[in-house]
């Protein structure tokens, strides 16, 4: 991915290497109510209505550490620290590499995102990106590093312990920058889905289902996100940004990261019902549909199979 030397975003807050607040209680999920997007291409107009579904983090080893996302997502039980860890100023650039390329990519998909809006005449509330070490609080509630990538709909952020990335090249077989990339827009996709409104009417609807059915529900609003990661990869390449095998990395993270891959690999077998993420091949169809297309429009995951 050609990155260098390209504006970073200023919604960076650096929390590496603080320590996180007292204890106290959780924030809500989010607005109610959502905007649309448009179901065009770049500059388009026209609107998708919001979708009902759910949102849970990246959540690579849910399984294997007995965290529930969901739970964490929608309040989880009990206290939590509240989210006063103090912040520091993002390292100058061309002091910290990795911190750079998130800057750079997160400034990417606020261009994209910031021209679908304008085109229906609404603005983009841009989220902010928070860097932090081991743990950390936020609106939904505290997390570690074994959680993954997270988006908090409480307090519209995008969490991410950089060190994942090394994880993801060397335990679960998917390097790259564009790989990286990926991960940070779908996460993006899920401040998507909280404007327009999926993610408080999961909010609202979820005390009615059971854990199956979140779940089946879960894996559409994670293909969805991963539908607008694809937007967001069509747009770089419009932007001139791909290099050669950009795509093919991120069809691999999508491949390594699908629920019945990861399972396989951590106990050996794959229980469907369980899947919140969707599998393999969906997430890679969905990544896919959405570079392909280039249109938000066409990532309904909520009408159909998937």
């Amino acid at each position: 991915m050609k990155w260098r030397g390209r504006e970073r975003s200023s919604n960076i807050e650096d929390r590496r290497g603080r320590r996180s607040g007292g204890l106290g209680g959780l924030g809500g999920l989010g607005r109610s109510g959502g905007i649309r997007i448009p179901t065009g291409g770049r500059g388009s107009r026209g609107g998708i209505s919001g979708l009902i579904g759910i949102v849970v983090v990246l959540g690579i080893i849910w399984f294997a550490t007995g965290q529930n996302p969901l739970d964490m997502l929608t309040g989880g039980s009990g206290s939590v620290p509240s989210a006063g860890a103090t912040s520091r100023q993002l390292p100058a650039e061309g002091q910290d590499e990795l911190a750079d390329f998130v800057g750079v990519v997160v400034k990417e998909t606020e261009d994209l995102w910031n021209e679908q809006f304008a085109a229906i005449g609404e603005d983009y509330p841009e989220p902010v990106v928070v860097l932090f070490t081991d743990a950390v609080n936020t609106a939904c509630g505290a997390a570690d590093s074994s959680v993954g990538p997270f988006y908090c709909p409480g307090d519209s952020k995008v969490y991410i312990d950089l060190s994942f990335y090394d994880q993801l090249h060397r335990q679960f077989g998917a390097p790259g920058d564009f790989a990286q990339a990926y991960v940070l827009a779908h996460e993006v996709g899920h401040h998507i889905q909280n404007l327009t409104g999926v993610l408080p009417e999961f909010n609202r609807v979820r005390q009615s289902m059971g854990q199956e059915e979140a779940n089946a529900w879960s894996v559409r609003v994670e293909l969805q996100a991963d539908c607008y990661a694809g937007v967001w990869a069509n747009y770089a390449g419009q932007e001139n940004l791909l290099d050669s095998g950009d795509i093919e990395e991120a069809l691999n993270a999508a491949n390594q990261i699908g629920d019945d891959t990861l399972q396989r690999r951590m106990q050996g077998f794959a229980v469907p019902k369980t899947f919140n993420h969707g599998t393999s091949a969906q997430r890679q169809e969905w990544f896919a549909r959405g570079y392909q297309s280039g249109n938000p429009g066409d990532c309904d995951t909520f009408s159909g199979n998937v």
